[in-house]
């Protein structure tokens, strides 16, 4: 039986940017890596947290949050941690949906890198999480680069939710981006 903790994705092509990328989980052991990406205010500014200042929190949030979750993962080179990404599964009357999210080491931005996590991740989410029917995937209006990946990875853009969250200190608008179950993925 395979092992699904661990997805990789190999590519012939020289031009290639990450002919070893691999999905696989984070552990404490892997926080020098996760400290690079978290203590960013680059990586960080779309998302929910503040960089990370100390490994000490840090090793709090892989221990308490990361290695209890039950579908989140490290994105590697190498084996090498350079950010990670995550579903989570909604329950009761929403349990057919789920939500991605990722966030991946600035270094590495803009190599299709993100596209290729994510689309890794919509080729076996639906088989390892049969109940899912719909992978969603929350991004803000100003982060165009995230919604690239989504829509290099197959996922339709639905529209524009107005003043839906409150990220650091501000009401944000967001595009939901979706990908079913019954989607073709282009990756």
């Amino acid at each position: 039986m395979e092992d699904t903790s661990v997805v990789q994705l190999h590519q012939n092509k020289p031009e290639d940017e990450c002919p070893n990328l691999s999905l696989r989980p984070l552990d404490v052991s892997d926080i020098d890596a996760f400290m690079v990406w978290a203590t960013d205010e680059k990586v960080a500014r779309f998302c929910t947290w503040e960089p990370y200042t100390n490994k000490e929190d840090g090793l709090s949030f892989i221990k308490n949050t990361v290695v209890p979750h039950p579908w989140l993962r490290a994105i590697c080179i190498d084996d090498r941690p350079i950010g990670t990404i995550s579903v989570t599964s909604n329950s009761g009357n929403d349990k057919c949906r789920g939500e991605l999210g990722y966030v991946l080491a600035s270094k590495y931005w803009g190599r299709g890198i993100a596209t290729k996590a994510v689309g890794m991740v919509a080729e076996t989410i639906f088989d390892e999480w049969p109940h899912l029917e719909r992978l969603e995937a929350l991004v803000d209006v100003e982060n165009l680069g995230s919604q690239r990946v989504l829509e290099k990875a197959g996922f339709q853009r639905e529209g524009v939710l107005r003043k839906y969250v409150v990220l650091k200190g501000r009401s944000r608008d967001m595009v939901m981006f979706s990908l079913l179950s019954t989607d073709h993925c282009p990756t």
